[in-house]
């Protein structure tokens, strides 16, 4: 593949790094170039719809670091040293595409709609043009475990943003384990260094 021509560095190596990111089963969510000091910090954020285990960030970041490596990304970047960041999106990231809420199935989110109003519920379920919310109406009450609550039909084109609530003591269905994302920061996340000189690192 060669080199795209035009815009920005980060647009360039996201051209790059999607046929690779898509080989290995995953979303290139957003790639993210900056200047540190004498060298450039590429961020990678991956997704997929089992999330992105360790093991998958490991190996992504092998793949992507070869690509940065080869002779494709030699007109963008150059002979500079960089710091490569490959992780998943934090739990609480927009939702700006069907798949996004897809992958926030059985969590609780909040959206501003576009007439002004905000739904704040439960992802039950979803297709291409909307999802099926649990929104809580009623506190629990006294004796009673479960809070009252009801479903509701939202299409995408109501919504004007959203994004996943973080949830602090919540449990995951499966394991029984804490949230290990209930921090706010992704859970996948892995730092290495390219080619830096040892006299920048002192």
């Amino acid at each position: 593949m060669s080199t795209p021509r035009s815009g920005s560095p980060a647009d360039r190596l996201q051209t790059l790094l999607e046929p690779v990111v898509a080989a290995a089963g995953y979303d290139l969510e957003a790639v993210r170039v900056s200047q540190v000091a004498r060298r450039r910090r590429v961020e990678v954020v991956v997704d997929g719809d089992d999330g992105v285990s360790l093991d998958a960030v490991s190996d992504l970041t092998r793949v992507v670091s070869e690509v940065l490596d080869g002779p494709d990304a030699a007109g963008v970047m150059g002979d500079q040293p960089y710091v490569l960041e490959v992780g998943s999106p934090g739990t609480d990231r927009p939702l700006t595409l069907p798949k996004h809420w897809h992958r926030a199935k059985g969590r609780l989110v909040r959206a501003v709609l576009r007439d002004g109003g905000e739904v704040t519920g439960r992802v039950l379920d979803g297709d291409d043009e909307g999802v099926l919310l649990e929104l809580q109406t009623e506190p629990a009450k006294p004796g009673k475990k479960k809070a009252v609550a009801e479903q509701r039909r939202l299409t995408f084109a109501e919504v004007a943003k959203a994004r996943v609530e973080i949830e602090f003591n919540r449990k995951d269905d499966e394991t029984g384990q804490a949230d290990p994302d209930a921090d706010g920061e992704p859970a996948d996340i892995d730092d290495i260094d390219d080619d830096i000189d040892e006299d920048e690192e002192g």
